[in-house]
């Protein structure tokens, strides 16, 4: 197994179609683009021929959303053979997935399950991970879930889980502090406690993102990771904290949904720019 290049320890943002044009026009600074592994899983169009000219300028990461890593099943052959080209024709500095899993036989479900954490569940997880890095050739990144509930059946606490997965694999860890703050709202747990106490050594890469709040049953706060605004002050304040544990780490702005326009994702990436600046005076981006 390979170690891809590394992405800097700059601000990153999704790239999405409706803002091609305008990246390839004005060249912003940006630190690096991260892109949903599945939706360029097509063998040409104008989703690689954008990607393909993107990259020619910016270090590329790779996030998947269907490898299933928490399933119970086996790894998709196909998709993971898909995966494998993607890597071989864009050489990303990043290659990363949820802990969590999307499949069942033969169904497939919109959504990143969560699952329990226990010591079948972990060999099954490394046995998964071990075998994406060892068909891709690439050391992988594997995210911390934003969780809704906790299963009884859990004898491990999901820090050691997520530390024992890359004690056992060799993975590096993407620590999604917006994911941190849902589930700490959602089970009225401590988030600075989390990242105290979270393996930041292992951490290759940061994401933030807006989440959307409502109430449960019992009239009870819950929050919903949603990507679909800005980072709230409440995950930019943990980041902040995070920062100051891990220092400069390469740190994604996830916006998903509703999309805004460029300038508005761009201003969410230089106010992360200037908290990775604090850490390291004088090596900020020119803007």
């Amino acid at each position: 197994m390979s170690t891809a290049p590394t992405l800097p320890a700059s601000a990153g943002l999704g790239l999405k179609p409706e803002h091609y044009g305008e990246i390839l026009s004005s060249m912003p600074a940006i630190g690096f683009f991260e892109v949903h592994a599945e939706n360029y899983m097509g063998d040409g169009g104008p989703p690689h021929r954008y990607l393909s000219a993107i990259a020619e300028h910016y270090p590329l990461s790779l996030h998947g959303v269907g490898l299933s890593i928490g399933g119970s099943g086996p790894i998709s052959r196909d998709h993971l053979a898909r995966l494998r080209r993607l890597v071989e024709r864009y050489r990303p500095a990043s290659l990363s997935e949820h802990l969590a899993w999307s499949t069942h036989e033969s169904a497939y479900f919109n959504d990143l399950l969560p699952l329990p954490y226990t010591p079948g569940t972990l060999d099954c997880v490394c046995a998964h991970v071990a075998e994406v890095q060892d068909a891709l050739g690439i050391r992988m990144l594997l995210e911390n879930p934003s969780t809704y509930l906790l299963f009884e059946d859990s004898t491990i606490d999901e820090i050691d889980y997520l530390a024992a997965i890359s004690d056992r694999t060799g993975c590096g860890l993407l620590l999604d502090v917006n994911n941190v703050m849902v589930s700490a709202i959602n089970h009225r747990l401590d988030p600075h406690d989390y990242i105290r106490r979270f393996p930041v050594g292992k951490v290759g890469e940061i994401h933030l993102a807006g989440y959307d709040e409502t109430h449960d049953e019992a009239g009870e706060r819950l929050a919903i990771d949603a990507h679909a605004s800005a980072v709230r002050p409440d995950v930019f304040d943990l980041y902040q904290f995070t920062i100051a544990r891990t220092g400069p780490v390469a740190t994604l702005v996830e916006w998903d949904n509703d999309v805004p326009d460029f300038a508005t994702l761009k201003a969410e990436a230089d106010r992360v720019e200037a908290a990775l600046a604090h850490l390291r005076p004088g090596q900020r981006r020119v803007a």
